[in-house]
């Protein structure tokens, strides 16, 4: 059987090119629609405007602009420079954990760059807020009451610093937040003390004061530290040690309120009550009273 072909009329012909292009021009603008204006952008042009966008505080458009450069060219005189600023929008935008990533993978990868005592002492800023939360800021939580963990590690970094690189502009100030963080540390061991000394756990007190003396010597508080030895010894009836603790604190710090009898107080019991009065350590609020830290 043979099938005859009739030819298109002209109206017929003209429909269906403009069917055609309808259909290739939808295309090309469902294609194009969603493009990112940098995508393609020179590496020069990307960095640049990046930099704007964190020189102008904003820190989520400058770590995203940042990752994108990172992406398009993962490799050229752009890409260290643009590493280490991710890193440091990440910081001052809150984001500690993405900062402290964004840096060990820096560190890993160009070990003995010459910026390396910088990313150090970023990671230590990074690691002193890293466990900061909403909570803690808006009701004041004391320092020595987080988990130290995190803070440990901020005191390492800043370590590294002040050993490895003890010439670089950032090693001063390193060492001057390694003795912030020593008093964090002492204070939270006082608590500890003072926890044991409230509950009648008098050896433990000792113990504890003893640790921070040890551990953490010429820190802000060391003669609280003796003042919790003193009490412990007065109550476990060793006249000897309580009069040396006296000793000392009547001649390095006279006015401490424990040589009148007034030490430790605690904080009133109705405050725990209040959920907005904010969770604060023992010896925060006695050190108000009777020490001043340099």
């Amino acid at each position: 059987m043979i099938r005859r072909s009739f030819p298109l009329s002209a109206p017929v012909r003209l429909i269906a090119l403009l069917l055609v292009l309808v259909f290739v021009a939808t295309g090309c603008h469902r294609g194009t629609k969603g493009k990112n204006p940098e995508e393609g952008m020179p590496v020069e042009q990307l960095y640049e405007k990046s930099h704007k966008l964190m020189e102008g505080g904003n820190w989520s458009g400058a770590e995203s602009s940042f990752k994108r450069l990172l992406a398009q060219y993962p490799y050229g005189p752009y890409t260290e420079q643009a590493m280490i600023e991710t890193a440091y929008a990440q910081y001052k935008a809150g984001k500690h954990d993405d900062a402290v990533s964004s840096i060990d993978r820096f560190i890993r990868t160009y070990p003995t760059h010459r910026n390396i005592a910088y990313l150090y002492y970023l990671r230590g800023l990074s690691n002193s807020n890293r466990d900061t939360v909403f909570l803690r800021r808006v009701w004041s939580l004391d320092p020595s009451r987080r988990d130290l963990s995190t803070p440990r590690q901020a005191y390492a970094d800043f370590n590294t610093v002040a050993e490895r690189y003890p010439n670089s502009r950032y090693a001063a100030d390193a060492r001057q937040r390694m003795v912030e963080l020593r008093d964090v540390f002492a204070q939270h061991e006082l608590d500890d003390a003072l926890y044991y000394l409230r509950r009648s756990a008098w050896v433990s007190a000792a113990g504890r004061a003893s640790y921070l003396l040890e551990t953490y010597p010429q820190s802000a508080y060391q003669y609280d530290a003796v003042a919790a030895l003193g009490e412990a010894y007065t109550r476990l009836g060793n006249k000897a040690l309580a009069a040396d603790a006296r000793r000392v604190l009547e001649l390095n710090q006279p006015d401490h309120p424990w040589l009148k009898g007034n030490w430790p107080k605690y904080p009133w019991m109705v405050r725990k009550l209040n959920p907005f009065a904010g969770e604060k350590s023992a010896s925060t609020g006695q050190r108000n009273a009777t020490m001043t830290r340099k």
